[in-house]
């Protein structure tokens, strides 16, 4: 992991305005280095000028020690070193205070102009130098020389520092700018990654909640049937043997079937449940946010279960085993019978299979009405029974109801764009109505 900005940020550890301490002994170790230099320097300067030595070595020092405040004010140390130019001191002050302005943040027209003007000065004094020392000494090499010899002196002072300088702060400018930028890389990362850890989170609820739905669906109605068919045995058992042993038959028939089911659920779980094993040990975060992202869409979009469920042209078999219960069911189908897409004759198809189930469960005996039309762009089911007769044979089982059946009818049609509307009918029965867009 790379670290943060506020780990690239060095700590202010250093006296004054010094970032660290070892920028403060290496600014005052320069500064004491200048004023030796400059105090050095001093004493002919205070011959030629006819002034005290004293004061010359004084001023000397005092204007070499400016260079420990270079960082902060480097402006300031060129102009002094500029300004002593013609007393012929202040070298190291010159150059490092030269280096330390073109590595700063100041302006490129302030900083061309102090290193214009330092060149100038350092012009000025080597030319009239070259010439008072060479007609003193009674040396003749030419007029062209003097300009020759300053120019070149000028920028062997000014040239080498001011480049260096400018150097140094690009590089510390694109080095500062690279951290920031990577600061921000990994910010966005971290906020991609919670933001994917959210999606899967997301797509896993949704994945548990279809997995909820599914088992529901299977289980319920078999099972709620083979109550049903164990209540009618139980009754008829000593009366009507035949039928008795007929109920038993069907009681292990459903049985099976929901094993069946059940067993056919618990395998698409298993492997799939492997499979996201494996994803989470070798795949990357992003990888993740990725994945989770396209199941987000797969269930925002209806699609998430790829394995083939009922269709349509198993009602007759859903009724055949309600009437075989014991219910009088009433099939009407309207329009033109067609094809649909499977996870629309799948979705009615448990919308009238969760209507009946819970007939058995709330209305044991009861009338029943399923409706069914076909049309142009959608499909329509009803399921509408009439209140439940007063006493019946299936009346004692006591199914118990879990209370998800019409919450997972709606959601099923809803995932597809449909409406479902379910309540009790002004007659003491209930409805339950469903239109999905074909």
């Amino acid at each position: 992991m790379t670290t943060t900005g506020e780990d690239h940020v060095p700590a202010r550890g250093g006296p004054g305005w010094w970032d660290r301490r070892r920028g403060a002994v290496l600014d005052v170790s320069l500064g004491a280095v200048s004023a030796l230099e400059c105090a050095a320097e001093g004493i002919p300067f205070a011959r030629d000028a006819g002034i005290p030595l004293a004061m010359g070595v004084v001023f000397g020092l005092l204007a070499g020690s400016v260079l420990v405040v270079r960082r902060k004010w480097p402006i300031a140390v060129v102009l002094v070193a500029i300004a002593i130019t013609p007393a012929e001191m202040g070298f190291l002050l010159g150059v490092v205070g030269l280096y330390t302005l073109a590595a700063s943040e100041l302006p490129r027209r302030i900083i061309g102009a102090l290193a214009g003007m330092s060149f100038l000065g350092t012009l000025i004094v080597t030319f009239v130098r070259l010439r008072q020392d060479m007609g003193r000494d009674g040396v003749d090499l030419g007029d062209w020389f003097f300009p020759f010899a300053s120019v070149g002196s000028s920028l062997g002072l000014t040239a080498p520092p001011l480049l260096l300088g400018l150097y140094v702060g690009q590089r510390r400018r694109l080095m500062e700018s690279l951290r920031e930028r990577a600061d921000s890389l990994e910010r966005e990362l971290q906020l991609l990654a919670e933001r994917a850890e959210e999606r899967a989170e997301w797509a896993r609820n949704e994945e548990r909640t279809r997995i909820a739905r599914e088992m529901h669906d299977v289980v319920a109605h078999r099972v709620s049937l083979m109550v049903v068919h164990a209540a009618a045995l139980q009754a008829v058992a000593r009366k009507d043997p035949e039928k008795a042993v007929k109920n038993a038959a069907l009681v292990g028939d459903m049985g099976r079937q929901a094993l069946t089911e059940l067993r056919e659920m618990l395998g698409v779980l298993r492997s799939g449940g492997d499979g996201v094993r494996v994803a989470r040990a070798s795949v990357p975060l992003a990888a993740v946010g990725v994945a989770a992202a396209a199941a987000a869409s797969r269930a925002a979009e209806g699609g998430e279960s790829s394995a083939e469920g009922p269709c349509l042209s198993e009602l007759d078999e859903l009724i055949g085993q309600s009437e075989a219960a014991g219910m009088v069911v009433d099939l009407s189908v309207e329009g033109e019978v067609r094809l649909y897409a499977a996870e629309v004759e799948s979705t009615a198809f448990r919308v009238v299979q969760e209507a009946l189930t819970n007939v058995h469960k709330h209305a044991a005996g009861a009338k029943t009405y399923v409706r069914l039309a076909h049309r142009v762009s959608e499909i329509a089911m009803q399921v509408e029974n009439e209140p439940p007769p007063e006493a019946s044979a299936a009346g004692s089982a006591r199914l118990p109801s879990g209370g998800n059946g019409l919450v997972g009818m709606k959601e099923r049609v809803a995932a597809l764009g449909g409406v479902f509307v379910s309540g009790p009918t002004d007659a003491g029965g209930f409805r339950v109505s469903a239109v999905i867009p074909a």
